[in-house]
């Protein structure tokens, strides 16, 4: 038996950077780490992160069962971006480093800051496909 057959395959690592890490990248990781659970090891941050995480992304996180409560904004690190497999990018244009070998994807969504959670709800919604689709591919 070769050691590649008695090794744990490596779980997949997601990161999901938007500017401020207040809203969409953390309404995707709370999805992420919902529908994958312990498959996928999840991570986000922002180029100019916020002081706390958006408290209306927060009330349409709990509309669907999600809590995002304890999470904090991260920054944006170039270590953060060369450890993961995929990074998710909404918004932050040329603040996150290039990697050769990584997968990107640019999800253009609305940012939630400043409206109403009748605003917010399809962008939530949005975000839980796109976040369905990506699962697809890793797990």
């Amino acid at each position: 038996m070769s050691d590649a057959a008695v090794q744990p395959a490596r779980r997949p690592t997601v990161l999901f950077v938007c500017v401020h890490n207040a809203g969409r990248s953390q309404m995707a990781a709370g999805f992420l780490r919902a529908i994958a659970g312990d498959r996928v090891d999840v991570f986000s941050a922002g180029s100019e992160p916020a002081d706390q995480v958006n408290q209306v992304a927060v009330a349409a996180m709990q509309e669907v069962g999600i809590d995002i409560v304890g999470r904090t904004p991260e920054v944006l690190t170039t270590d953060a971006v060369r450890h993961a497999d995929v990074v998710v990018t909404m918004g932050c244009g040329d603040a996150c480093p290039v990697f050769p070998g990584k997968r990107y994807e640019d999800w253009e969504l609305t940012d939630p800051a400043g409206l109403p959670l009748e605003a917010v709800r399809p962008i939530r919604d949005d975000v839980r496909g796109r976040v369905e689709r990506l699962v697809s591919t890793l797990v």
